[in-house]
């Protein structure tokens, strides 16, 4: 089987790829902010049109446009994808992908500063459940992490699951979107923004060794795709959940998704020992459960 980049088939971490860690942290202060600023937005938004049952309508959309917050949020948002894509282009994806958890503990700060809403015991909790899961799974990712060479077939595996992704998120939204609360929307977002950081993981990596063919265009679409959809359902999380709660749910989810998808088909951690398997599951069921504990106990969570 041949491969399409020239990266060997197990490398550890160099100097250089440890050095993505921090660009990652860095990127994670973009994201806290920029979900406050957009968050505040799409808030005075329907504060000023009226919220709507069934998601966000085109009007609501449009306004967010026009809205300082909202785009002085995106603009932070633009800054941390930037700093995502250096590090997850340059290192391995299961390590510096899940970092953006500390997003959650600056967006927690922010938020209870800004609003004057104290957490509570039980919230602050269940970040912190969140950030300890998170921790272990970084802490094994360091230790097993390895690149591998990406092949034609482990990119098209990749585009088949997310089309089957894309049709189960539509249909759902279709039959759910009156009854959908902030962890539907925010379940869904993790789970495209898994896969976008994938998918431009491989894309990138494909432009940077001079290889773009039709598989490639197919891949810049599914991640344009990925993230437009991803970003709509994440507007409107953050119309009937707090920002906290966005972000313990896309730094917890989207990180399991996508380094899944680097363990399952793109083998990052392909010869680990069952040990690391096991912590890996493990710190995945304790961050996840950190994120539905938040839901229940925010005190900003409106549904």
């Amino acid at each position: 089987m041949t491969t399409d980049l020239p990266i060997p088939d197990a490398v550890n971490l160099t100097p250089f790829q440890a050095l993505m860690i921090p660009v990652a942290l860095v990127g994670a202060v973009f994201l806290s902010l920029g979900a406050q600023f957009q968050s505040r937005g799409v808030q005075r938004v329907e504060a000023r049109l009226g919220r709507q049952s069934k998601g966000l309508s085109v009007r609501h959309v449009v306004a967010l446009l026009g809205s300082g917050w909202w785009v002085l949020g995106t603009l932070m948002l633009g800054l941390a994808v930037v700093l995502q894509l250096i590090s997850i282009t340059n290192a391995p994806l299961i390590v510096v992908q899940p970092l953006g958890a500390v997003a959650l503990v600056i967006t927690t700060w922010f938020s209870s500063r800004s609003t004057g809403v104290p957490l509570g015991q039980q919230a602050r909790r269940a970040v912190w459940t969140c950030i300890v899961g998170v921790g272990i799974f970084v802490g094994i990712a360091a230790v097993v992490g390895r690149e591998s060479a990406i092949t034609h077939e482990q990119l098209v595996t990749i585009l088949v699951v997310l089309a089957v992704v894309l049709v189960a998120v539509l249909l759902s939204f279709r039959f759910a979107a009156k009854r959908a609360s902030a962890m539907y929307y925010i379940v869904g977002a993790g789970v495209l923004y898994g896969f976008v950081a994938t998918l431009a993981k491989v894309v990138l990596n494909r432009l940077l060794h001079g290889t773009f063919d039709w598989l490639t265009a197919i891949a810049v679409v599914g991640v344009l795709v990925a993230a437009a959809l991803g970003g709509y359902f994440v507007q409107n999380a953050y119309s009937s959940g707090s920002a906290d709660l966005v972000i313990a749910g896309l730094t917890v989810i989207d990180p399991i998704v996508a380094v899944g998808i680097g363990v399952i088909v793109l083998g990052e951690a392909a010869g680990a020992p069952w040990i690391a398997v096991v912590g890996f599951l493990v710190a995945a069921v304790i961050a996840i459960t950190g994120v539905f504990l938040l839901a229940k106990h925010h005190p900003q969570t409106r549904s």
